[in-house]
Formats: C-alpha cells, structure tokens, sequence
C-alpha cells in the first residue's frame, strides 16, 4: 500500500489508523490497514463489495463490538489517543464519533424528539436548552426551513432525503467531532443526492467526515481523500484528485476505469 507523503494545508490527524487487523472469528476482515484521517476534511472509502471498506468505517467508532468473535490488533487513534484502551467507554466515543447509515432510520416519534433524544440521555434537560440544539441540529443539516412548522409531527412522515437530512441532524445534536457515513445516498434519488452531497460540503468546516461509497463520481465529488480497499487491504490512499486521474497502482487503475467491481 502506498501512502500520501505530508499533511494537507496544515491539517493535522484527527483519526488514524495503524497496522490494523480485524477478524471475525476465524475470518481476517482487514489486513494490516493504516489511514490516516484528516481534521475539517472529508475521506472517502471506495472498492468493490466485500473489500472492507465498511468493516473499518466501523471500527472508528467500535461499532464492531457488538459482533460475537470479532477480534482487533493494531491501533485507532481520536486525537493521538487510543479508542480501544480499556477505560474509553464506547457510548462515550460515539458521542464524538457518530454515524449515518445506509437507510434513514429516524426514531417512530416527532421531529423534535428524534433530535432532542440524544441530548436528553447526555444531560440536556431544560426545554430552551433542548429548542436551541434542536433548532442549530436541524439547520445544520439544512433542514429547518422545510420542517420548522412540522416539530411535533412524525419523522416518519419525511422524504427519504429528509429523514437522511434529518438523521444528521440527530448525530449533530450531540456535539460530534466525527461523522462516519456508510453509503448515505444509496437510497436516496439524485436530487436528494445533491442536497446530501452539498451538506457534507457544507459539515466539513466544523466537523471531519468519512463516507463509503459505492459510487465513485461521489467520491470525486464531495471528499479531499480517498482510500481505495480490496479484499481487506487497503491499496492506495492519497489525494482524491490524485486517485481518480493519476493512480499510481495498477489494481486502483483497474477499479477506477471499470475493469473489475
């Protein structure tokens, strides 16, 4: 694997990873991968079904835990300290490391209470305190003036792109540092799409993102990095740009011009 040589406009790590290993039981999901993840930045993780990419994205926030067998070697750094050591409780972690799925899964309850339920199980308990994250949380995610007359309604009752706007607001509520996000847009059509990929344009200031995608034109378009990933390996990884027009391994090539995935 080869890697990016010095930073990017100054930006230090946020993540990283070093020489990990991921095994499930008997199975090795991911081989010796080592990522560094920029601060204000947004990483891509691209490669063909099966190669690892959203086994990693999970172990940046120990969501691998609650899979039986699963065993890590090697390390995940959060600002230079190690999100595996035995004192780090992982609700704790994920509170700064959050994550968007595949499919909008916003709770069976209002708008309101969707974002309002993290902060309440951290502390949040005054109703001014609450409006405000609310309100901050959903603009964010670029949703509050299309919901705004619609708090006390069922989140149930939104477009995909919506509840997927509003699922981001819900990891905003929380005050990450990281926002992992696992294909996002795969369910979504091309105009929710757009928004989608315009907000994560937008989040990159205040927060460091990492999405896997199964869609390269994506990748090109929202992130700064990109890591390509093949059968559990990580092969190449450098500037996006860099990636998709002048690769400097053949397998990447391969991928990127569509000879095999």
């Amino acid at each position: 694997m080869k890697m990016l040589k010095g930073g990017y406009m100054g930006n230090k790590n946020k993540m990283e990873t070093r020489n990990l290993n991921l095994y499930y039981k008997g199975f090795q999901a991911l081989i010796n991968v080592s990522l560094p993840i920029k601060e204000n930045t947004v990483t891509a993780l691209i490669g063909p079904s099966g190669c690892g990419k959203s086994t990693f994205l999970r172990t940046l926030n120990r969501m691998n835990d609650v899979i039986d067998g699963t065993r890590i070697e090697g390390e995940v750094l959060l600002d230079n300290d190690s999100i595996y050591d035995v004192g780090v409780d992982p609700v704790v972690l994920r509170k700064k490391v959050g994550m968007v799925f595949q499919r909008p899964n916003p709770f069976p309850m209002s708008i309101y209470d969707n974002i309002a339920y993290g902060p309440r199980i951290h502390g949040h308990k005054k109703k001014d305190t609450l409006n405000e994250i609310v309100e901050n949380s959903l603009r964010a995610a670029a949703l509050w003036d299309e919901v705004k007359d619609r708090l006390h309604k069922s989140a149930l009752g939104l477009s995909g792109g919506q509840q997927q706007r509003l699922v981001i607001a819900r990891v905003l509520a929380v005050d990450p540092q990281v926002i992992l996000m696992d294909e996002p847009a795969s369910a979504l059509d091309p105009i929710s799409t757009a928004k989608l990929e315009d907000l994560i344009h937008q989040l990159k200031s205040n927060y460091t993102i990492v999405i896997v995608t199964h869609n390269m034109q994506q990748a090109a378009r929202v992130s700064d990095f990109t890591g390509f990933f093949l059968n559990g390996e990580m092969i190449e990884y450098d500037v996006t740009n860099t990636i998709f027009t002048a690769p400097r391994i053949k397998r990447t090539e391969d991928y990127i011009t569509g000879r095999f995935g």
